[in-house]
């Protein structure tokens, strides 16, 4: 694995692109990004404010143990820092929302979700990896590595 410069989080025209999907929950239409997708709903740090994002699911077949997303724009994104500070939120998958808890792997943790991720979605995970700022093989090590220096969230339901 090669690591290329990491990027930051999106703006202007990228960030609108991201950002876009957030409609399709505000619709009621969350149920066409079935459940790759989540929307999460959190309070800003610093506004105090509800913020929104949606993220993409690493563990979708195997959800019994809670949805785990990446932080793909490193540990800078508002939104992880935001759950560093309140980290009982809601989730939409689906139609369904959840009230959950964040929870925060391990490096050890990541780098199995990362290698498995690659394994269901080699040619998606090659590029997700590299839009990471992260070259892999398509490898299972390669996976791991990667999965190593990307922070990973879990969240479980809180009923």
């Amino acid at each position: 694995m090669k690591v290329t410069e990491r990027p930051g989080p999106p703006t202007g025209i990228r960030r609108a692109f991201f950002r876009a999907p957030i409609h399709h929950y505000r619709w009621h239409l969350g149920f066409l990004l079935g459940g790759r997708f989540l929307l999460l709903e959190h309070i800003g740090r610093k506004s105090g404010k509800i913020r929104q994002v949606v993220l993409e699911v690493v563990n979708s077949g195997a959800t019994s143990d809670g949805y785990v997303v990446g932080v793909g724009f490193g540990p800078k994104a508002d939104w992880y820092r935001n759950l560093l500070v309140q980290n009982d939120v809601t989730i939409q998958v689906g139609s369904d929302r959840l009230l959950v808890t964040a929870e925060f792997l391990s490096p050890d943790e990541g780098s199995e979700f990362m290698a498995r991720y690659g394994a269901e979605h080699p040619k998606v995970g090659v590029r997700l990896c590299k839009m990471m700022g992260f070259e892999v093989d398509g490898s299972a090590d390669d996976f791991r590595q990667a999965g190593r220096q990307i922070r990973f969230v879990r969240f479980r339901n809180r009923n």
